[in-house]
Formats: C-alpha cells, structure tokens, sequence
C-alpha cells in the first residue's frame, strides 16, 4: 500500500509547474488498484492506495491531499458502505464514487443517499472512471465554493479558508489565530492587493464575534468632507443635505468588527475622533448632543508606512501606537509563489460558477508561466489575469496565449479557409499531373523513404508530432486535441522521442 501521508504539492522539473489532483482508491483487490491507478496516471492524476476501510479513514485523518476517493463496496472487514458513512460522521467532504461488482439497485441507492457522488461497476471502461471522477471533481469544486460563499457571507471565513501553504503565509495564519483569540487592536500591513481584508475577515471568523456584523471601510475612497458622517453618523438637519438620521459605519458594526482598510488615509481631525472611539467605546455623531456607546473591534490595515506618516505629521502617533499593538503583515506574491497553482485553482472555481464555464485548470505551461512572474499587484492582478483568461479560454485547460499580458503571446488564429479552384464542366477532366502541380514535391512527413519503401510506424510518428509542434507553437493541449490523443500520452510519446527540445525550442 503506498504511504498515505501526501500533501498537496506542486511538482518541478522540465519545466513543470502544476498540481495534480489526488485519487484515493480504496480495494482490497492488489490487481484491481493497480489497473485503475494506470488509468488514472495516464490522465494526470496521482494516485494513493488504501487496501480496506479502516486505511482508507487513516490515510484521510493524516490530512495530506485528497480530492476524490474510489470506494469499492464490498470489502472484507469494514465494508464499503461503514466506510462512507464513517466519512461523513468524521466531517471528510471529498467526493466518493463508489465501486460495486454486482450493480444491485439497493446497493447503490444506499451508497447515493449516504452521500456518494456517483458510482460505476467492475469492470468499468476507462473513460467511464476518467468522466466519473471529472464530474465528481466538477460538483466538488462547485459545492466548496458555495461553502465559501455562505461563509463569507455569514462572517464565519477562518484561517483554514485562506490559501497558502508556505511559510509565509505559515506565520499570518499562526499570528492571526492568537489575535483571533483576544480583542487586541490588529494592524494589518502589506502592498495593495495582497489580501488583507481576507485576512481581517479570518480574524474577526476566529473570534468570539464570528457570525456578527463584519464591516469593511475603504478610508482611501470617502471624500474628505463626508469620512466623518459615513464613519459615526450624523443627525437629521445637523447639515445641509442632512434630510434624515444617518447611524454610520461604527454603529452599524455594533456588536462585531469594523475593519478599516488604508487607515493612513483619514484626515487628521477624524482621527483624533477614530482615538476616542478606541479608548472610550463611544462615538459623536455629527450633530448629536450626547455620546453614543458603541461595542466594535477594531481591525485597521495599510499599505503605507504608518511611521513615516508619524514623522511627516500626516498621521497621529497615539493613534499609531494605539492601532500597531499586534502588526501582521500580508506578504507580497512574489514572496509566496508556492502558492500560485491553488490560488489559481480557487480562482477558477469561482469564476467558472459566476460566469457559467467549465475549464478544468491551467495547464503545466500555464502555472510554470504564472509562478514565474512578479504580479506587482498581488493577488488581486493574479485574479484579475485568471477571469480574463477564463473569458477567453477555448480549451479544458487555461494556455499560456491566455494570459497575453504576461506571456506576451496573442491568440492562435483560426486557419484561414483553403479555396479550391473548380474546374470548368466544359473543360477536359484534369489528368493526375495537373492535380498534384501545386502541391510541394516533399511533404512535411513522408510515408516513403528514398528508395519508395514504407518508412517505420515510430519514424512516421515523431516527425507527425514534431511537425504538430512547430505548426501549434508548443501548445501541447492543441497538438494533443489535434492529433486525437490524450496530453499525457502525448508528453510520454515526446519523451520517448526525444523531442523535450523541440517543445522548449517552439515555447
């Protein structure tokens, strides 16, 4: 049995960037794991045994990753139906497509309804074990993002919802978790687009104020003369244009968080209120004739040095002191790279349901190219890039010609359509010579060597591929669909070849 403990990974080398979606199959049959595990790395997927139940539950709780899991039915020991439903009690959400030998009705309405995604019998043709699993990935990805969604809404995002896995991204979820824990103020540093409301977000879904009112205020975007009423209210007539009370943005947190994003940016006499604020937990609406108390954390964030504001006289620095207790800063993506395959992914999940596509990934090509480049604005650009690309793509996997700004490629243009000059009915019928003068003496590949003999079957196949190459650029998911075969059979038959240069050469 191979060891279970798999945590999701990016794979390198040739210049391949990707991560692979992981296939638990669970059998007590050797020979049977064996064969659906050839299915399935012929088509990308990696692949952990588990040869019974009790394993299958093991290999889960190690918490490495698993995306799908193959459950056969009928097992000895703990059978196929326990398993399942020891799955769910236990909490694991991976889609399972169980496997059955006999195909009795009964036997799989009992596995639907304790929560199995699909199922298929032994023997099963490959391409009904890659559909299966392509579809339950597809209801998987879709169910996780509206989990997501109700979460975020609901005010319940925590650390295990944010992505990154690295060690800096490590250290945010360690920090914020401890900050979650208290109401000590949190300052949140870090460049534009590096995520930090999704970082306050988890903060205030980690605290006891989960599920209460999370309020998010951009400081940058309130015109000046209007950042004190949108933050403490004001009072019906306390100024013209004031036709009715306003409560505010802190008293519409009351009893949650208020997160103030680019908190360097409020006027300094809206600061020396925002301090009142902090220390008394009380409020003065403009206009009011009393204060008003209020029960708010508050969660601020930057992008600029706080201190240097201080030293310039832009920014107060009791309040600097006063909001800077517990500082967390949000790391650049440049810094996180490792990061970039399960950030795309996500991004991709969410806007194949908003926008109604069905793209399966980016392709090795693509994530190479994207964990490559800079992203100077951060995970937002990152996001921004992939709902373009979903927009444009018109394959299963994203390509590196849909990310223009970054690889620099355009589109692959739709070949022109070849006219064909009818001859005229009058005219005598055209010989074989006339039919083939235009044609080139020497086609791209040859079915006959120099002596008019049949060249070999393996000599025919690799200047077919090498010629799909040059004609495609290198866009191995065209070649592929082009020459009818798989991309991974592909990429085996270009390494058997010895054509690896020629894909780099055609990049």
């Amino acid at each position: 049995m191979t060891a279970c403990p798999v945590r999701g990974r990016c794979e390198f080398g040739a210049g391949v960037f990707r991560m692979a979606k992981t296939v638990l199959v669970v059998d007590d049959d050797p020979t049977q794991r064996r064969l659906i595990q050839g299915v399935l790395e012929r088509e990308g997927f990696r692949v952990v045994h588990a040869d019974g139940g009790r394993s299958a539950l093991d290999c889960l709780a190690s918490g490495g990753q698993i995306d799908v899991v193959l459950l056969d039915l009928i097992m000895p020991g703990m059978t196929g139906q326990e398993t399942l439903a020891d799955m769910r009690t236990r909490g694991f959400t991976q889609p399972v497509i169980v496997v059955t030998a006999t195909g009795g009705i009964d036997t799989v309405v009992a596995a639907m309804r304790a929560g199995a995604a699909d199922f298929f019998v032994k023997p099963a043709s490959p391409e009904r074990i890659i559909v299966s699993i392509a579809n339950a990935l597809s209801m998987g990805a879709m169910r996780g993002e509206v989990d997501r969604l109700k979460k975020h809404a609901g005010g319940r995002t925590t650390f295990d919802d944010l992505i990154g896995s690295g060690p800096a991204m490590q250290m945010v979820k360690r920090l914020g978790e401890r900050a979650a824990k208290s109401s000590i103020p949190v300052l949140i540093t870090g460049e534009s687009g590096a995520g930090k409301e999704v970082i306050a977000r988890a903060v205030h879904g980690c605290s006891d104020r989960a599920g209460r009112q999370f309020v998010a205020v951009n400081c940058g975007a309130i015109p000046e003369n209007l950042v004190e009423s949108i933050l403490f209210g004001h009072e019906k007539g306390s100024f013209t244009g004031a036709s009715e009370k306003h409560l505010g943005k802190f008293q519409e947190a009351n009893g949650g968080t208020l997160f103030l994003d680019e908190v360097g940016e409020l006027p300094l006499d809206v600061q020396v209120k925002l301090l009142r604020a902090l220390q008394e937990g009380e409020i003065d609406p403009v206009g009011s004739k009393r204060p008003v108390k209020v029960d708010v954390r508050i969660l601020s964030a930057t992008n600029r040095d706080l201190s240097q504001g201080v030293a310039e006289g832009r920014f107060r620095e009791d309040l600097f002191y006063r909001l800077n207790v517990f500082p967390i800063e949000a790391p650049a993506l440049r810094d996180r790279r490792e990061d970039v395959p399960a950030l795309t992914e996500a991004f991709v999940r969410r806007f194949n349901l908003e926008e109604g596509r069905r793209v399966t990934g980016a392709s090795p090509e693509t994530l190479a190219l994207l964990g490559a480049f800079d992203w100077p604005g951060n995970v937002r650009q990152l996001e921004n890039a992939v709902y373009r690309a979903i927009i444009l793509a018109d394959a299963p996997y994203l390509q590196p010609h849909d990310f223009p700004a970054i690889s620099g490629m355009a589109l692959p243009a739709e070949p022109a359509p070849t006219s064909i000059a009818m001859p005229s009915l009058s005219a005598a019928p055209p010989t074989l010579a006339d039919l083939t003068a235009d044609m080139p003496k020497t086609a791209p590949v040859q079915i006959l060597d120099d002596r008019g003999h049949l060249r070999t079957l393996e000599v025919i196949e690799r200047d077919l591929i090498q010629l799909a190459i040059e004609i495609y650029a290198g866009h191995m998911s065209e070649v592929a669909r082009r020459l009818g075969i798989g991309r991974s059979t592909l990429y085996r038959k270009v390494r058997e070849q010895g054509l690896e240069g020629q894909v780099k050469e055609a990049l």
